[in-house]
């Protein structure tokens, strides 16, 4: 038997044996349920998520009426009647808007027939159509895109008019 202090030998039978202590294995990790998968068309035109303050015009869904507030809107399914939001309108393709559109910022994927007025930008995409006039501070303008009506920008706020007359052009009243 071995004294306190002294170390046993393994060939020694009084010799005690300590047990030896196994790690337990990790707790199992709950499963997430698998996201559905969602096909090319279902896709937003923006590569972002809804932001906070977005609502949302479902496809499939017609309204007639008016759209005032601050925030962003998409609009994915038919609207009659003018919108006036502080923040970004989103018309997504095959989306349409039959009326006055006032926004910071207008992104046109779908059609619009009525007049844009964007403090900001104005973007049409590949199925964007408007039939109506626009006035933007910019514009961009994507091939397959269909427009017609008057388009000015470029302009800040109060500048188109303190500009100055094209020679051979239109003159201002005085």
């Amino acid at each position: 038997m071995a004294l306190f202090g002294q170390q046993s030998r393994k060939d020694d039978p009084t010799s005690r044996v300590e047990p030896r202590v196994e790690p337990l294995p990790p707790p199992p990790v709950a499963a997430r349920p698998p996201e559905p998968e969602r096909r090319v068309e279902d896709k937003p035109m923006s590569t972002s998520q809804v932001k906070p303050s977005e609502s949302i015009l479902a496809a499939g869904l017609t309204i007639e009426g008016k759209i005032e507030g601050n925030g962003n809107i998409r609009v994915a399914g038919r609207f009659k009647g003018n919108v006036n939001v502080k923040g970004e309108l989103m018309i997504e393709p095959g989306a349409s808007i039959d009326g006055e559109v006032k926004a910071d910022t207008v992104l046109v994927g779908g059609e619009v027939r009525g007049h844009i007025v964007a403090k900001a930008r104005v973007e049409f995409k590949e199925s964007g159509t408007l039939i109506g006039d626009l006035k933007a501070g910019s514009l961009t303008v994507a091939a397959g895109s269909k427009m017609r009506g008057k388009v000015e920008f470029g302009w800040k706020e109060g500048e188109l008019d303190s500009a100055a007359p094209v020679e051979g052009g239109p003159t201002k009243p005085q």
